[in-house]
């Protein structure tokens, strides 16, 4: 029966779980980038439309 921890003696058994998190990690950041940029161009389009809004209001 396995231990409900396991650290293996051999340490190279690490390494594909390394690879794995660097790539998740690569993923996240690509992913905060995209939604970050999407949401500027989301917010600069409601603050166009707002000053919009406000000068047709105003005449």
């Amino acid at each position: 029966m396995m231990e409900f921890l396991y650290f293996p003696d051999d340490k190279t058994e690490y390494i594909p779980a390394a690879i794995t998190l660097v790539i998740f990690i690569i993923g996240a950041v690509v992913t905060m980038y995209f939604l970050v940029k999407h949401s500027k161009k989301e917010a600069d389009k409601v603050d166009k439309q707002y000053e919009q809004n406000v000068n047709k209001n105003e005449e």
